[in-house]
């Protein structure tokens, strides 16, 4: 019997929700959750029926988010905070927060990312140590951190999603290397991390602030990848049973990328 691609996609979508009913009303953090990807993956989490922690360093785009998931008549909730990455006093006061508040994080999807336009051949050392800072040690600290908030409240089957790109590709080894302590401890918490190719966000206009130009043909040249593509991969990710020990690396390409 064969199915049309409509019914297919009914019945994946399908699958994908009735996996995500054990995460309803439990606590998801959602790092860089202002805009982009963060932004998109906080709202699906909501439509899913999560409480969601949102957190950037401005959190008025949050606001506005977190209204507008309210007034649709989303199942969860967005609950935005204020957080700087790049200060561990600052991630460490969110969740200890986020203790007091809502218990803890059940799941921890570090998202955020930070740019410069500082190659190996010719960057600043500032720069790099800007990039490194938030997209590697926030990420680490937040990942400590949400794995410690599980442990204290024996949640044995938590997840930890990192969102990677070419300036954060040192957290594919991360990511790994969290597996295998995973399961050196004897935990059922998971790991994974998704690699999104070029994404339709503001985050080439920041890259390349001087030149709009530059940043308006990254999205130009071929049809994107959208943020609810993205998403979507985390819903997915989310929704699989939970003795499927390990998606380890989701990998993200527009159809018409060709590097």
């Amino acid at each position: 019997m064969s199915s049309s691609g409509s019914e297919v996609d009914r019945w994946l979508g399908t699958m994908a929700r009735a996996g995500m009913e054990r995460w309803r009303d439990r606590l998801a953090l959602v790092t860089g959750a202002s805009g982009g990807i963060g932004a998109a993956v906080a709202r699906t989490l909501v439509q899913q029926g999560l409480k969601v922690v949102g957190c950037a360093r401005t959190v008025s785009n949050i606001e506005e988010l977190a209204a507008e998931c309210k007034s649709a008549g989303y199942p969860g909730t967005l609950i935005p905070h204020r957080c700087d990455l790049s200060s561990e006093e600052d991630i460490l006061s969110m969740f200890s927060a986020v203790r007091s508040q809502h218990s803890g994080v059940d799941i921890c999807i570090n998202n955020a990312g930070l740019a410069r336009p500082d190659t190996l051949l010719s960057g600043s050392t500032s720069g790099w140590k800007d990039m490194f800072n938030v997209n590697v040690l926030a990420l680490s600290i937040c990942t400590r951190e949400a794995y410690q908030s599980m442990k204290e409240r024996k949640v044995d089957d938590g997840h930890i999603i990192n969102i990677n790109s070419a300036t954060k590709y040192a957290v594919t080894a991360l990511t790994e290397g969290l597996r295998q302590e995973l399961r050196e401890a004897q935990t059922h918490i998971r790991a994974t991390c998704i690699s999104p190719e070029v994404v339709e966000t503001q985050f080439a206009f920041k890259l390349h602030d001087k030149d709009p130009e530059k940043a308006a043909a990254t999205y130009e040249c071929i049809k994107c990848l959208k943020p609810e593509d993205v998403a979507e991969a985390v819903v997915y990710v989310l929704s699989t049973p939970p003795h499927v020990q390990q998606i380890g690396d989701i990998q993200m390409r527009p159809t018409e990328q060709v590097i």
